[in-house]
């Protein structure tokens, strides 16, 4: 149980936080609409060359998403068929590495498979064929959403999958049911529960694609909207079509936010005795061999772009390239950066549920608290609708006439990668949160404990963990963002993945190599560093997700 004091100051950090972030994100939206109406910007809807690249934003992110998700159900039903074989747990942490790896590394080893110089193109041309993949323009950035995002859509299947009761599968099997019959009665029905929600995060993560696009894009006719708000200030500055961009950015993720919104959430599949799940459907020879094939091609899909990752940066001469001034600037650039980014994110985000925990344990909520407690519950949703690009734009516009931009660029680089990472964040924190407040209220209450003395004693022992995996992950992104810094960076601002990009754009690319080597091994480090320890000592500061 809390105090009046404890919960007063939850509840002010809450409302501190919230009005924060209120004025960070609204202030460059009051912006944009300013100086579009200041401009006499044109109707975005009457601009051939805006409504171009919104086509061919909604063109690549359909595509992307068809892509992904269709290809990912066969992976998924594969790994959900074989569960005992060796390999398998490899082939599914294979599957997160994408996840947790900076845009612009990915998009390297893309080059290194299926650029013009890349193992697939040396390996047609050794059999006759000349040039046949262009990695550049709308099938390259097919090619790299797909690298990212199917492993994202075969986690979230593969884990709806194992949820289906082990009675399912027996009873399928007592009834002789085919490979086809299992999927259309047992699995599609689980299948067609998750893709509407997974099939809107994949359309929202590519409709807001920026560095992918901006490595990959080849020119005018494969341009995104964010990559065109840069385009428009970075290089044609003009500022009335900048916003006419931007707003239309802002819509089309409003429309995507209230669509995912409205999918239904996956239903639970039924009661079950807890028994091990075996599924016999996959122990047919002519099945594993399917199956064994599928993840073959998907291992290959994946990793392969890794590898080449691995391979060309250590080709790079890296003890000299470390040892350069302009890493040693962009690497502690990156890590003051990430760093801050990452505790004004965890801190921000604990702020946020401690107010809802303090609200929820009230018995009577009275309607401004209704209010408050809805708008924290919505808070880390809706930072998601202003993209940091459009951020960037407005406060880049809101700027100018009265300082110059680029010396507030490191703060507003901070505070928009904090804002980025909030919602990844608060899940991992919040489930920790609460059921580390639930086994520890009414035990420190009946000691006494409160303040400082609970938080050394209680608090910080139980949520050391989650807190500093929290920490890493927002550090890892922060460390692979391109986005902000695209639009602020200088001589005097350079961060690693802006070297990276440097170095791709000036055709250094042994350079590029080597320094995507570099970020991304200290991306790795951070997220062991965020996960070490854990599980090896069941039951202190243990996480539960």
């Amino acid at each position: 149980m809390q105090t009046m004091a404890e919960r007063r100051r939850a509840l002010a950090g809450g409302a501190t936080s919230l009005a924060g972030m209120a004025i960070f994100v609204g202030l460059p939206i009051i912006t944009l609409l300013a100086v579009g109406i200041k401009t006499g910007s044109s109707n975005p809807l009457y601009d051939t060359y805006i409504l171009g690249v919104l086509r061919f934003t909604l063109l690549q992110a359909t595509l992307s998403t068809v892509l992904s998700v269709g290809l990912a159900i066969p992976v998924a039903r594969a790994l959900a068929r074989q569960q005992h074989f060796a390999g398998r747990i490899w082939i599914i942490r294979l599957m997160a590495v994408p996840m947790g790896l900076p845009v612009l590394i990915g998009a390297i080893g893309m080059l290194g498979i299926w650029g013009r110089h890349g193992l697939l193109n040396q390996a047609l041309l050794a059999i006759g064929l000349s040039q046949p993949i262009s990695i550049y323009g709308l099938t390259g950035i097919l090619i790299a959403h797909v690298f990212f995002n199917l492993p994202l859509a075969c986690r979230l299947m593969l884990a709806g999958l194992e949820r289906v009761p082990a009675e399912y599968w027996l009873l399928s099997a007592g009834l002789g049911m085919r490979p086809g019959s299992v999927f259309r009665f047992v699995e599609w029905p689980v299948l067609r529960g998750l893709i509407p929600g997974i099939a809107g995060l994949i359309f929202m993560l590519c409709a807001t694609s920026f560095t992918l696009v901006l490595t990959l894009g080849g020119g005018p006719a494969a341009t995104t909207l964010e990559v065109a708000i840069y385009q428009a200030l970075r290089f044609d500055f003009d500022p009335g079509r900048a916003v006419a961009l931007s707003l239309m950015q802002i819509a089309v993720t409003a429309i995507v936010l209230g669509a995912m919104a409205r999918f239904p959430t996956a239903d639970d599949h039924g009661l079950t005795a807890g028994r091990r799940t075996r599924r016999i459907d996959g122990e047919q020879a002519a099945t594993r061999l399917i199956d064994a094939a599928l993840l073959l091609l998907a291992v290959l899909f994946v990793g392969l772009p890794l590898a080449t990752v691995a391979v060309t940066g250590l080709k790079a001469d890296l003890v000299k390239l470390i040892g350069q001034a302009v890493f040693i600037q962009a690497a502690i650039t990156s890590l003051a950066i990430a760093l801050s980014a990452g505790a004004l994110s965890v801190l921000t985000s604990l702020a946020i549920i401690r107010a809802r925990h303090a609200i929820t344990a009230r018995r009577s909520k009275p309607t401004t608290l209704s209010i408050v407690a809805t708008a924290l519950r919505t808070s880390s949703s809706l930072v998601l609708l202003v993209p940091p690009i459009v951020l960037a734009t407005g406060w880049f516009l809101a700027l100018r006439p009265i300082v110059d931009p680029t010396h507030f660029a490191a703060l507003l680089i901070v505070l928009i990668n904090a804002l980025m990472a909030l919602p990844f964040v608060i899940r991992v924190l919040d489930p920790a949160y609460f059921i580390h407040h639930q086994r520890t209220d009414r035990l420190a209450t009946s000691l006494g404990l409160a303040g400082l003395a609970r938080y050394r004693l209680v608090d910080w022992p139980g949520l050391r963990r989650p807190v500093l995996m929290a920490m890493s992950f927002a550090m890892a992104l922060s460390l692979g963002d391109l986005g902000a810094v695209a639009l602020f960076g200088s001589d005097s601002l350079v961060t690693l993945p802006w070297l990276v990009y440097s170095r791709l754009g000036s055709y250094r690319t042994n350079d590029a190599d080597g320094f995507a080597l570099l970020l991304g091994l200290l991306c790795f480090l951070l997220t062991i560093a965020g996960t070490a320890g854990q599980g090896h000592k069941p039951g202190e500061g243990k996480m539960h997700g």
